[in-house]
């Protein structure tokens, strides 16, 4: 569990591909003594088990490993080594709630429409998968490459826009982004059981009336 509050942004300084998966090393602000083998992080959106780990210039690096499923279903099939990555540590009891509950489990891979300056923030406008645009939800919450962000609007065509601040901007890798490019997505989970309840995400099957 994860609240989309970025704690560190940090860089992937190898990507080795064996045996069938892709085991990431990623250098990290982190204290070493913060690390555990086999914690949860959150790289980008996505939740990785911690696999190895050492000190290193900055902090410490750990090693992460995505199988080819997570790899092709989210952006991480597109890292490489010097690839920047937001990274939240997973939240403990009595830790401050600041965003939203984020599971690290991406729903869809969403594309960067447009990036608009408003005086000193920036208006993104992303058009999500089909399949999951209905979730997305004016003043609702999302998770954009495991930012937690407000909907600023939804729009008639699916897309939907996100307000970002400058401090939020600056401090995680949303300043890359530019028209085109791809950013993980999480939709609010209270989205999602309010979709089943009402009937909206039920399944098909000779059960339903």
């Amino acid at each position: 569990m994860f609240t989309g509050l970025v704690t560190d942004v940090g860089t992937i300084r190898r990507a080795e591909h064996r045996n069938g998966l892709t085991r990431f090393e990623v250098e990290s602000g982190y204290p070493l003594a913060e690390i555990a083998m086999g914690a949860s992080v959150m790289h980008s959106g996505v939740c990785l088990t911690v696999v190895d780990m050492g000190p290193a210039e900055r902090g410490a690096w750990f090693a992460v490993e995505a199988v080819p499923e997570t790899l092709s279903k989210t952006v991480l099939g597109g890292w490489s080594e010097g690839s920047r990555v937001n990274l939240e540590k997973s939240l403990r009891l009595g830790d401050e709630l600041g965003g939203h509950f984020v599971f690290g489990h991406v729903d869809g891979v969403g594309e960067i429409v447009s990036v608009e300056p408003e005086g000193q923030s920036f208006r993104v406008t992303i058009r999500p998968p089909a399949a999951i645009a209905r979730y997305f939800a004016t003043k609702g919450s999302a998770a954009i490459d495991g930012v937690s962000l407000t909907v600023a609007a939804a729009l008639a065509d699916g897309d939907f826009q996100v307000a970002i601040i400058p401090h939020t901007w600056e401090v995680t890798t949303l300043s890359t982004l530019k028209a085109g490019g791809k950013v993980n997505l999480e939709i609010d989970m209270l989205a999602r059981y309010v979709a089943r309840m009402i009937g909206a995400d039920a399944p098909e099957g000779k059960n339903q009336p």
